[in-house]
């Protein structure tokens, strides 16, 4: 198969307004990021690992393992290399009985920008029945870190947007750089929320507050992201990783036999109805890849403007 050069799918809204802000950005970029009507300045990098490899394992004498999500040209957007390297890892560690927890984050300035528009573009010349099974396949990729047997605390060190925060979803605990904007922007681009989003938001969050972030597909603060109980603290950028190592290593001292147990029966909520939910969110998806809204709303990002959806009875005319 060909490589492909991925482009991140980066859509920001402002603190003081929710309206959907949306662009896509070069690695050559220059150092602020353009969105519509304003100019955000870009989050500071964290360093990369020196390997090139898409998904990097770091091991610790405490027992911690930090996995590195490793493409920052393109904001450590998922795509399906980084997936088959990422659930690589998470075997990789998961048969390693010395690991006792991990940390998941990003390099670069980016926890991940989310789905790539490539990949995006894509579901629209692919039937339905095959866009379920490629969903699927895609959410299974990342969703392996619900595999692990040990605790998984992402440190959300920059942006995470939609699939990207999907991905810190189903984490078992987040901390956040305070300039990071969170959230699940789906239905901005015409999209039901995917990768477990609508299942693993409410449980976390109520039905009320997963609504209101769901249906309005806002981005908000991390200082908004744990008032609303999304992350248990925003910290300054270049304490991330180490809190959420902090968290890791005083994990990493208590009985790992009663910390795998206990861990099993915290997972069981998320777990009951995440298959169904899953299969629910695939459909929704591809029926949705067959509609004016999606085409119409990846061509808004690429030409950085406001989507214009029509009426929905529209589409039956």
């Amino acid at each position: 198969m060909a490589t492909r050069t991925s482009t991140s799918l980066l859509s920001l809204c402002s603190s003081q307004s929710p309206r959907f802000l949306a662009a896509t950005r070069p690695a050559a970029a220059s150092a602020s990021v353009r969105f519509l009507h304003q100019t955000i300045p870009s989050l500071s990098s964290a360093a990369a690992p020196a390997s090139s490899d898409p998904v990097v394992i770091t091991r610790e004498p405490s027992g911690v393992a930090i996995l590195t999500l490793n493409r920052p040209k393109s904001l450590n957007a998922l795509t399906e290399e980084v997936g088959d390297a990422f659930r690589e890892a998470v075997a990789t560690l998961s048969a390693d009985d010395s690991v006792r927890a991990v940390v998941l984050t990003g390099a670069g300035r980016a926890f991940s920008a989310g789905g790539d528009l490539g990949f995006l573009r894509d579901r629209i010349t692919t039937t339905p029945q095959k866009n379920v099974e490629v969903m699927r396949q895609f959410y299974d990729r990342f969703l392996s870190v619900r595999k692990l047997p040990v605790p998984v605390i992402a440190a959300i060190n920059g942006h995470a947007i939609g699939a990207g925060f999907c991905l810190a979803l189903a984490c078992d605990m987040r901390v956040a750089a305070k300039p990071a904007k969170v959230g699940l922007n789906f239905t901005r681009i015409g999209m039901h929320p995917g990768m477990a989003g609508s299942h693993t938001l409410p449980i976390l969050v109520g039905n009320q507050t997963a609504s209101l972030l769901l249906l309005t597909g806002d981005l908000v603060s991390a200082d908004d992201a744990a008032r609303y109980g999304l992350v248990l603290s925003s910290v300054e950028p270049d304490q991330v990783v180490a809190e959420a190592k902090k968290i890791a290593e005083r994990i990493a001292k208590a009985s790992p036999v009663a910390v795998r147990g206990t861990l099993k029966t915290l997972r069981m909520r998320v777990d009951d109805g995440l298959e169904r939910a899953l299969q629910r969110e695939a459909d929704s998806q591809a029926h949705g890849y067959a509609s004016p809204d999606y085409p119409e709303g990846l061509d808004a990002i690429v030409e950085k403007r406001d989507p214009v959806f029509q009426a929905f009875n529209s589409y039956a005319k």
